[in-house]
């Protein structure tokens, strides 16, 4: 996810297995689960605060609204999965 995006230099450093645990925990733990943060946290491991992975989702929220506005080219991985 975001170790890969444009704004991944605002943020920690995340490995391939932190962010397929991120989606995971983020699929788990939706809006309406209390401490949805720290639990998603907890799943990911690594030491990452309640506060790294909110900053990782807001990150992330803010590519895809930039890929959306068209202020950022689809990645070429997209367009070829669209084919």
């Amino acid at each position: 996810m975001a170790s890969g995006s444009l704004s991944a230099h605002r943020s920690s450093s995340w490995t391939h297995q932190e962010n397929k645990l991120f989606e995971k925990a983020l699929a788990r733990f939706d809006t309406e689960t209390p401490d949805r943060w720290q639990n998603v946290a907890r799943a990911v491991g690594g030491g990452k605060s309640a506060e790294e992975v909110k900053r990782h989702y807001e990150i992330l929220i803010e590519d895809l609204c930039r890929i959306d506005s068209g202020y950022v080219p689809i990645p070429k991985l997209l367009n070829l999965l669209k084919m």
